[in-house]
């Protein structure tokens, strides 16, 4: 049951989301209607901005193609920054060009290379077959970075969501892995934890929502198939991991008002008890999503910009 307390939506975001068909959980039959609603056409997001795309694909460590979009654009010199972007969508939705508009508003303010990843979806490839699908396209962008123009140096892995907690698990990857280097991470409202216990995972049940205790919980037995406890790997389920030292420096930020407010704020506090550094911002009223679905609102254009002045202070733009 939901706790009969919450925060309260930020008032004009409470009025945009009235519109939204919610619901309280995803079945497999919403499931199949979801995936058949396509991503805005890419050709309208890059509307107006000069820029080259190519299309690439890498070998998954079990062979199946993995593809990558890459977006360079006209302005980037040599040593361009590189944003390496996971979308969201629970790990069972969406395809490499959702949310592609905020990404897309980094190379418009660095003149950074983008990069997007196709990653397998569950149920049908789950457990680590995600992230590790991720973290090949990593490996692809440094071993490529001198033809992209792209400074090793200076990779950025970032994600909304589900793609937050896949940014998470690859950068946990690249350190346990010795590489490639990642200059920051960007964890986006991310979906860090399957055990799905916190005080805001129960806030955020029982009703219709954008993304639901319920939901979430479809969600990560789709992803993990039956695993459970120290089951599942911590580069899945990265608040499992035990160890939180020597990762680059992360910028993570959620909503007051939705179910992953305290297992991204924990995330945040670990980082800083293992000698990290972390910039954590919580929106207050801001529910799942809410910068990514409504960029107008105010509550949102503030967060985008935050984050932005934060990768121009992190890479020197």
């Amino acid at each position: 049951m939901p706790s009969a307390a919450r925060p309260a939506l930020d008032p004009e975001l409470a009025e945009l989301i009235a519109d939204l068909p919610l619901v309280e959980r995803i079945t497999p039959e919403i499931l199949t209607q979801l995936r058949q609603l396509p991503s805005p056409p890419v050709e309208e997001v890059l509307s107006g901005r000069s820029v080259r795309r190519r299309e690439v694909t890498v070998a998954a460590a079990d062979g199946t193609p993995v593809p990558l979009s890459v977006f360079i654009p006209a302005a980037a010199g040599p040593g361009a920054a590189c944003i390496y972007w996971m979308h969201g969508g629970g790990m069972i939705l969406g395809d490499r060009f959702a949310q592609l508009d905020i990404p897309l508003e980094w190379m418009d303010r660095l003149d950074a290379v983008v990069v997007t990843v196709d990653y397998r979806l569950a149920p049908e490839a789950g457990g680590c077959t995600p992230v590790e699908d991720c973290y090949q396209g990593l490996l692809w962008i440094a071993g490529h970075a001198g033809e992209l123009g792209v400074d090793p140096d200076r990779i950025v892995v970032a994600g909304t969501s589900a793609g937050g907690g896949l940014a998470a698990g690859v950068t946990l990857m690249a350190r346990d892995r010795g590489g490639p280097s990642i200059a920051a991470q960007v964890l986006i409202c991310p979906m860090l934890d399957h055990r799905n216990h916190s005080v805001s995972s129960h806030q955020y049940g029982g009703e219709p929502g954008i993304w639901t205790r319920e939901s979430n919980e479809f969600a990560w037995d789709a992803v993990l198939g039956g695993l459970t406890g120290d089951e599942v790997p911590s580069y899945v389920s990265p608040a499992r991991a035990a160890d939180l030292s020597e990762l680059p420096t992360t910028y993570i930020d959620a909503g007051s008002a939705e179910v992953f407010r305290d297992e991204d704020v924990e995330y945040a506090s670990r980082i800083w008890a293992a000698g990290g550094q972390a910039e954590l911002h919580l929106w207050a009223g801001g529910f799942h999503g809410f910068d990514a679905l409504f960029p107008a609102a105010a509550l949102a254009g503030a967060a985008r910009r935050t984050r932005t002045r934060w990768l121009v202070r992190t890479l020197g733009g």
